[in-house]
């Protein structure tokens, strides 16, 4: 031991002393023209005089001016290379927050040395001064540049996901789309609780190079787990759409996961659902649909037609010129359509009256336009709904909650209507046609709207259920009571929770799955059983927002980019380890 401890001493003496050497040598004089340290005796004239002569014979014979000018190079030469050195590792951290922003903003890789680059030097020479702008020249912002920053921020987003996942319990929604170039894309985001932050965030977004069968979409998925070691047996939640694909009990996506996760829930959409309950419509107010469908895509599909028709409402003082598309794979088509026709329908029926259109007299048509007035109220109180349901951090006992109070304001049209000279407050546009017309609700068209609002109410019973019920205690565990399936143990901790009046002070502060969260150390059983309702989501809104995330990455002009990566970076709400990130590169100014 005694003889490890001195050879050890003695090593850190041989390193202490090197160090004192270099810094020694450092601090010695150098010949100005070779750089060889010399001696302290060499500094007399007689052997600087013999260094000159041996060694630089062909510079005997040059003036001091010369050596000064040298020795000048020499110090302006160490002074840039210090300055040289700082330069490129504020740069590579300049061009990596460039490389963030501009895929946040999903623009081409090109605008960073084309516009913000030169818009950038334009603004520093203008208000500071031309030597500072040239700093900014060492910026690297090529286009090959931008995108390997791009990849590198996508994969320390992703390692900082997949730490924060690994081990805590989640849930995920996946849907897949085709994009403009007719690719297929699958995606999927993730929902977990990281302390008392809700975290969700884009899991992957994959290319499908084969089918998109059930288990095709499977394997995607099951790879991406396996090769980040991520656990199925803590995944509390799925939620996809309606497909078969997707749905199937047996042979279905959530099928193939509940294999490897049985205790799971699936979620169909609320958002599907709330569009296929209100799809289906009565035949006379369907007529109505297809004739407004029709008439606009006379108007639009023509671009000289388009334009006359923009002319008129010019000339008219309309307030809006053009008539919108209908796409019954949009959500909100229906009513925005609709109530662009009934604003235009004087314009229109002008316009279709000297074309010689077949159905220009139906925008004059009492009967015809109540029921489209009818349409317009009806599908915008739907928008509504359809709006409040999307946006994220939801969960499914908030959005219940919408959908029941739907269903109640259903019966509550019925019966205005129904009352004695058939009361329209509820529909704006239609009282104000009827009241500016001095016009009374025929009684046929009555009958139509009220057996419209009773198929509407029976097709939301049918998508939703009243199945919530049972969780009315994680709304409210103070009053509510247990449910008939609670063990003992839960039924005490729910017992405990609603007699605790701090509890019930801090409820109020916090949301529902941060209230649960909160506690479930001191009440473990009943906390996991409220956050295993409420940490799957409730529709897949995610998806489709990420989808036109992919539309606006993947243009005309950039048709051949892999969004993968750069789709990632556009949507996330994490922050990337720019420290760690430049520590990883070398630094060089830019070429």
């Amino acid at each position: 031991m005694e003889k490890f401890l001195n050879i050890e001493s003695k090593r850190k003496q041989n390193e202490d002393n090197c160090k004192e050497e270099n810094k020694h040598n450092e601090e010695r004089p150098k010949c100005i023209i070779c750089l060889k340290v010399l001696a302290a005796d060499s500094m007399v004239p007689n052997k600087l005089k013999r260094h000159l002569e041996t060694n630089h014979s062909t510079l005997n014979n040059k003036s001091r001016d010369f050596f000064v000018r040298q020795l000048a190079k020499l110090e302006k030469q160490s002074s840039s290379f210090v300055k040289q050195t700082s330069v490129p590792s504020k740069a590579l951290l300049a061009s990596y927050k460039v490389a963030f922003r501009i895929a946040q903003c999903k623009k081409p890789y090109t605008i960073a040395e084309e516009l913000i680059l030169p818009s950038a030097i334009d603004m520093v020479s203008t208000l500071i001064g031309e030597s500072v702008a040239n700093q900014l020249k060492n910026i690297p912002m090529s286009n090959n540049t931008i995108s390997r920053r791009i990849q590198d921020i996508s994969d320390n987003i992703n390692d900082q996901l997949i730490d924060k996942l690994r081990n805590k319990n989640f849930a995920i929604q996946l849907d897949e789309a085709t994009d403009n170039n007719k690719d297929a894309y699958l995606i999927c985001y993730v929902r977990f609780m990281d302390g008392v932050d809700i975290i969700e965030e884009l899991l992957f977004c994959k290319s499908i190079l084969s089918g998109t069968k059930a288990k095709d979409l499977f394997d995607i998925t099951n790879n991406f787990m396996d090769h980040n070691n991520i656990k199925w047996e803590n995944c509390l939640g799925v939620c996809t759409d309606g497909a078969r694909a997707m749905s199937g009990q047996y042979g279905g996506l959530q099928a193939l996961i509940r294999q490897k996760a049985p205790e799971m829930i699936w979620t169909h959409c609320l958002i599907h659902r709330e569009a296929l309950a209100s799809q289906n419509i009565s035949c006379s107010l369907n007529c109505v649909l297809e004739i407004v469908i029709k008439v606009v895509n006379y108007v639009k599909t023509r671009p000289v037609k388009a334009r006359f028709f923009q002319k008129l409402c010019e000339e008219m003082g309309a307030e809006h010129t053009t008539l919108l598309f209908y796409c019954n794979s949009r959500w909100l088509s229906k009513a925005n359509v609709l109530s662009r026709v009934f604003e235009l329908r004087q314009e229109l029926y002008s316009y279709l009256n000297e074309e010689g259109y077949n159905n220009s007299k139906m925008f004059v048509d009492s009967d015809f336009v109540i029921k489209l007035d009818y349409l317009c109220d009806i599908f915008e109180k739907l928008n509504s709904l359809n709006t409040s349901l999307q946006g994220k951090e939801t969960h499914i006992l908030q959005l219940y909650d919408k959908i029941v109070a739907f269903i109640k304001k259903i019966n509550l049209w019925k019966r205005k209507l129904t009352e004695e000279n058939g009361k329209t407050t509820c529909f704006p546009l239609l009282k104000y046609f009827l009241g500016e017309n001095d016009l009374e609700l025929p009684l046929s068209l009555k009958t139509i709207f009220l057996e419209h609002l009773t198929n509407l109410e029976t097709h939301f019973m049918k998508y939703f259920p009243e199945e919530m019920k049972q969780y009315y205690w994680i709304k409210d565990p103070f009053t509510e009571k247990p449910p008939s399936n609670f063990t003992i143990t839960e039924e005490e901790q729910l017992i405990d929770i609603s007699s605790d009046s701090s509890l019930r002070m801090q409820f109020s502060s916090y949301s529902l799955l941060g209230f649960w969260n909160s506690i479930k150390d001191e009440y473990p059983e009943v906390s996991n059983k409220a956050l295993r309702i409420l940490i799957p989501f409730a529709t897949s809104y995610l998806c489709e927002a990420g989808f036109s995330a992919v539309a606006v990455l993947k243009s005309k002009y950039r048709s051949k980019l892999n969004v993968e990566k750069e789709m990632r970076v556009a949507v996330t709400t994490l922050i990337p380890n720019f420290e760690k990130l430049i520590n990883e590169k070398q630094a060089h100014c830019s070429h």
